[in-house]
């Protein structure tokens, strides 16, 4: 049988703070009607723990040492079956957890609290560790409440499990705050109380709206002192990230995700416009960034516990300003000090006209770049006001990358006004022909809080789903001038069997083998990317390796399931699908052999492999909707005013 995994206490990395004299209650938040909550919520999995008796909570003298207990949680969220989703090894490492980590580590560093206080900090990424709730409230009651639960990096599809997760530490009167894009992006758009927000306020949760950089010392006093402030907005001044402390995980938690890789951020904010983006109204337009000094010293710190392989989670580092002294600095670690650094980073699609942007890339240990593409129909992307992406550019861009063997990596939105399932297929086909891309994701359009799509359908009173728990880009939250519910559902669905079909993904491998590309660690993505919707019923990004569940953790408002039977049919779906996944995993391997004994096969070619010329002009990409022709035009009248007519 599967084993859960549940937080152990050594996990918790022991720092020492400085000491203050904490009078008055363990919290001054508001503590709320615990009848309620047990009507509500139905968490009937600690009921029984809360409600016995506890002996009365003593202060120790003021000599004597105290243990402030921060709790960092990065919840997950809740399956179509309302079970939490969490994993033995998850996909996607926590940035947020670490930057958190990081920050509250040099809090402890610099003794904020004086000097008689000692700092445990517990990191749970709820994605691949299971949330013992009972044993953390028994850990903060045995430091007299002494302590704070945090929240962090809550999205909008995370805030129920979040407040789920923050009711019984409520009923059991200990502090807890929430942060994150759902609060942040609410109170930067709306009113200041949509989508949700008082439910925090209801609770007695502390709300954080921001960044924490240089805030953290005013959480950690308050919160020691009983005295948390029920919302701290920082929306209207956003900290520079350079010199502040950097993301940091200790190995204990990063081995918990796939491929024993971390994540940090070189810079945060964009300075686009697109409408259905979150980050731009969250981290704002004016970007902010970390010098080659804060990137190497947090390379060399996870490279003394064995890491060498990070996601960099900028939503654009090719319009990070150092980008170059960044490359430069991870070029000489890598070529110099043999750091075998492996990176995945996120551009835009007109990164390759930045001289040697991608060649450093190569060189500074890139092998994956994910592509914001969102879409091949310019009429699409002209209404998200995503008017940076130039379908004319895109197989140059591509191909640019390619030449470096780098694995390609492209989000692509379904749902925009001119989509409807019939164009749906069109694009995906010619995508699969025309465009030398390796892996896509698709995404439906969703009107995220915090979004300007969100905010306008707010306030003009335009229905959308009232689950936050489904606004997770995988399922539909309003209704589609041109599609049904149904189908726009169903052509999600299908996109994912149309792209990853037999016989396109051994033309990737081809593909791979005749640019350099590592057919191995394309085969390991088709595995993930191709079974992931069908087989596991979540999207590849929130996947990982080994399903788990517990009875405990389906969502309060749906009926427990018996024991027997919840344990019965996980053990079947953990057959069933883990079968499917390695019969998967076989037949990939085998065509990837397949491929590699293809006489020639080095010397693939097809016409997603073509150089760029002329004769792109009659491309399905561009000639099939009228925004590629008026696009055609407009690149030919551009170019004939910068280099004159052509002869």
């Amino acid at each position: 049988m599967v084993r859960s995994l549940a937080v152990s206490e050594p996990d918790a990395v022991r720092l020492r703070l400085p000491a203050v004299r904490i009078e008055g209650p363990a919290c001054s938040v508001r503590r709320f009607d615990r009848n309620a909550a047990d009507r509500n919520a139905g968490w009937d999995g600690v009921r029984s723990f809360l409600l016995r008796k506890r002996a009365p909570v003593t202060e120790p003298p003021i000599s004597q040492k105290r243990r402030f207990q921060l709790i960092l949680i990065k919840p997950s969220h809740y399956d179509d079956d309302g079970y939490v989703i969490r994993w033995w090894r998850a996909m996607i490492p926590s940035n947020t957890l670490a930057a958190l980590y990081g920050i509250a580590s040099d809090c402890a560093a610099r003794r904020v609290l004086g000097p008689d206080v000692d700092i445990d900090i517990l990191a749970i990424d709820e994605t691949n560790t299971r949330i013992d709730i009972p044993r953390l409230i028994a850990r903060l009651e045995e430091a007299g409440g002494f302590g704070l639960v945090a929240l962090v990096g809550v999205q909008s599809n995370q805030y129920p499990r979040a407040l789920d997760i923050a009711r019984p530490f409520r009923a059991a009167g200990l502090p807890v705050m929430m942060g994150g894009f759902h609060v942040s992006g609410c109170l930067a758009m709306l009113d200041g109380h949509a989508v949700g927000l008082d439910a925090c306020r209801e609770m007695g949760i502390s709300m954080f709206a921001g960044e924490a950089e240089g805030r953290l010392d005013q959480v950690l006093h308050d919160a020691a002192s009983g005295t948390l402030e029920p919302l701290y907005n920082f929306m209207n001044d956003l900290p520079g990230i350079g010199g502040t402390p950097v993301p940091f995980l200790p190995k204990t938690y990063v081995s918990r995700t796939l491929g024993l890789s971390s994540s940090f951020d070189a810079g945060r904010g964009c300075p686009y416009q697109c409408s259905f983006c979150t980050i731009i109204n969250v981290q704002g337009r004016q970007s902010r960034f970390r010098s080659a000094d804060d990137v190497e010293d947090l390379v060399r710190r996870n490279w003394a516990q064995g890491i060498s392989k990070f996601f960099i989670t900028d939503d654009n580092f090719a319009r990070n300003r150092d980008w170059e002294a960044i490359f430069d600095r991870l070029i000489a670690l890598k070529e110099q000090e043999r750091i075998p650094l492996g990176l995945m980073i996120q551009v835009d699609t007109l990164c390759h006209n930045i001289p040697n942007f991608i060649e450093k890339a190569k060189r500074a240990g890139v092998t994956r770049v994910f592509i914001g593409l969102e879409n091949i129909n310019p009429d699409n992307l002209a209404e998200a006001k995503k008017r940076q992406n130039k379908i004319t550019e895109y197989r140059k861009m591509l191909l640019a990358w390619k030449a470096q063997g780098i694995i390609t990596i492209a989000g692509y939105i379904l749902g925009f006004p001119a989509d409807t399932p019939e164009s749906i297929r069109r694009d995906i086909g010619i995508i699969q022909r025309e465009l030398p891309l390796d892996i896509v994701e698709f995404f439906c359009l969703t009107p995220l809080p915090g979004s300007e799509d969100h905010q306008k359908l707010w306030r003009a009173k335009v229905p959308m789903d009232g689950d936050l728990n489904i606004y997770d880009v995988e399922h539909v939250c309003t209704a589609h001038a041109a599609m049904s519910k149904t189908e726009w559902e169903a052509i999600y669905q299908e996109a994912w069997a149309l792209y990853y079909s037999p016989a396109h993904m051994r033309t990737l491998m081809r593909r791979a083998v005749a640019t350099g590309v590592s057919v191995s660690s394309l085969v390991k993505l088709l595995v993930t990317f191709s079974t992931a919707v069908p087989i596991e019923k979540v999207h590849p990004l929130q996947a990982g390796i080994l399903r788990l569940r517990h009875p405990a953790e389906r969502r309060p408002d749906l009926s427990r399931e018996p024991a027997l039977a919840f344990w019965l049919r996980f053990l079947w779906q953990t057959l069933r699908r883990n079968a499917a996944v390695v019969g998967r995993i076989a037949g990939l391997m085998l065509m990837a052999r397949s491929v590699l004994k293809e006489k020639g096969v080095g010397a693939y070619h097809d016409q997603a492999l073509t150089p760029v010329g002329a004769e792109d002009d009659g491309l399905d990409l561009l000639t099939k909707t009228s925004g590629g022709q008026k696009a055609v035009a407009h690149a030919r009248k551009v170019a004939q005013l910068t280099h004159g007519p052509a002869a």
